[in-house]
């Protein structure tokens, strides 16, 4: 089932089930009034939310309304936790290439993973706010899952039994403001603001055989301005959602409505473009001698979106247009 949040004066907006076609979608406050609130008690909601789906798709929900993305929100306008991983080694070593430093040998077996601020996020058609083009505004497309309760040092093969939504994401990162703030040994704070989540979150089984191993195995399309930057396949992953999820479970337990996301998606293949303007600098700096595409101003747009085999939308898009505030 596909399930979206609608904004409303409340801050964890409105729940609403989705048709598969994205076309239509039908009010649920009976089951739950938020997502969070489904999450909670996601072992009683589900099949009901599951119920509801079957007859919106099938067309017997007489109450069912028109859809519009332009209406959502993340589908958690907030979470309890958003812990994000970088699990794409054609980005990594693209990356480290580019510094003329080593890739750690310890990527290979283990996750790297920062927990990212989760207090709020931009819907998926909300602006980017940026105060300064000199900060190095970059877009970074994702894929993520949603868990439910997930305990204290579970193992991926448990851990990938709490996976319950997938969704993208635009981890949207400050790039001129990163190496300061790395450089004083304590992490990501003023470098990584609000992220945005896709319209629709779906459940593992909406993608069929493209979901395997806890990957999403599908292309991930990016642009900016209109021009596409790239379609790396998002099923490249060093270390699956179960092992991400195990990983940030080993010394603790995981709320349900942790968010997990896999990082900036890339393939090996250089040919198959990039999700952020980062890692198209580098290739540029490699090929040319230095980075021919500016970071993002303002005014400019992104966009971010995932199509099935048979080309129809997966998660609706992330539509976003760089704004200056302040």
């Amino acid at each position: 089932m596909k399930l979206a949040t609608l904004r409303s004066p409340k801050p964890d907006g409105e729940l609403v089930l989705v048709s598969r076609d994205l076309t239509r979608m039908a009010r649920v406050p009976e089951i739950a009034p938020s997502l969070q609130a489904a999450l909670d008690d996601w072992a009683k909601a589900k099949p009901r939310l599951e119920g509801r789906s079957k007859r919106l798709n099938d067309g017997s929900d007489n109450t069912a309304e028109p859809f519009d993305a332009k209406r959502c929100h993340s589908p958690l306008p907030r979470a309890y936790q958003w812990l994000d991983g970088s699990v794409y080694a054609g980005h990594n070593e693209r990356m480290s290439k580019w510094r003329n430093r080593q890739l750690d040998p310890r990527y290979y077996t283990e996750p790297w993973m920062y927990q990212g601020a989760s207090d709020g996020f931009l819907a998926p058609t909300e602006d980017i706010p940026g105060a300064d083009e000199a900060w190095g505004i970059d877009y970074e497309g994702e894929v993520a899952v949603v868990t439910d309760f997930v305990p204290y040092g579970a193992a991926p093969d448990e851990a990938a039994k709490h996976i319950v939504l997938i969704m993208l994401a635009n981890d949207v990162s400050l790039r001129n403001l990163m190496e300061h703030e790395l450089s004083k040994g304590f992490g990501f704070v003023q470098t990584k603001p609000a992220s945005a989540f896709s319209p629709i979150a779906a459940t593992p089984d909406e993608l069929g055989p493209a979901w395997r191993d806890s990957m999403v195995h599908l292309p991930l399309h990016s642009w900016v301005n209109g021009k596409k930057l790239g379609q790396p396949n998002a099923g490249e992953m060093t270390h699956s959602f179960a092992r991400l999820i195990s990983h940030g479970a080993r010394t603790r337990s995981l709320a349900a409505g942790t968010i997990v996301g896999s990082g900036t998606v890339a393939s090996k293949d250089v040919k198959q473009g990039v999700s952020c303007l980062a890692e198209q600098r580098v290739n540029e700096a490699m090929e040319h001698g230095s980075p021919q595409t500016p970071f993002l101003r303002f005014g400019d747009k992104v966009k971010i979106e995932m199509y099935d085999a048979a080309g129809k939308s997966v998660f609706g898009a992330i539509e976003q247009t760089v704004k200056k505030v302040g």
